[in-house]
């Protein structure tokens, strides 16, 4: 299995695109799709849970991971609530009675996420290790 370069490795622009301004990005779009298109919204959050996932495999352990997953979280849903107040559609699926605190559930929704990906990571670093020992 070939290494996946660490996040901490990466030169600082690179880490601030792939930590910070691709997670907005994709949250912009869902924040424009969500006055539009429940199922364009459900499309950008399933690929968006993958991509909270396989970021974390850019980390040595859990640890790494869902400290990137809090900020690529938090990135996605301020960002997502941002776009939909510029659109200024009604939004098709609920962002609850509070929307400020859906960016709050987004950072810890992708802490989460990102957990999940290094602890596999660190698993599968692992099982190799010991099969390359024997």
């Amino acid at each position: 299995m070939p290494e996946p370069t660490l996040f901490r490795d990466r030169p600082r622009p690179v880490q601030i695109i792939l930590g910070g301004v691709v997670p907005a990005l994709f949250g912009a779009v869902a924040g424009v799709l969500i006055g539009v298109s429940t199922a364009g919204y459900w499309a950008v959050a399933v690929v968006v849970t993958i991509g909270g996932v396989l970021a974390g495999f850019e980390h040595q352990d859990g640890w790494g991971g869902a400290d990137r997953g809090l900020v690529g979280g938090a990135a996605y849903g301020t960002a997502l609530l941002i776009a939909h107040a510029i659109a200024g559609t009604h939004a098709k699926v609920s962002l609850g009675s509070f929307p400020p605190l859906f960016a709050v559930v987004t950072a810890i929704i992708g802490m989460l996420l990102g957990a999940l990906g290094g602890r596999m990571a660190r698993a599968l670093r692992e099982r190799h290790g010991a099969a390359a020992a024997e």
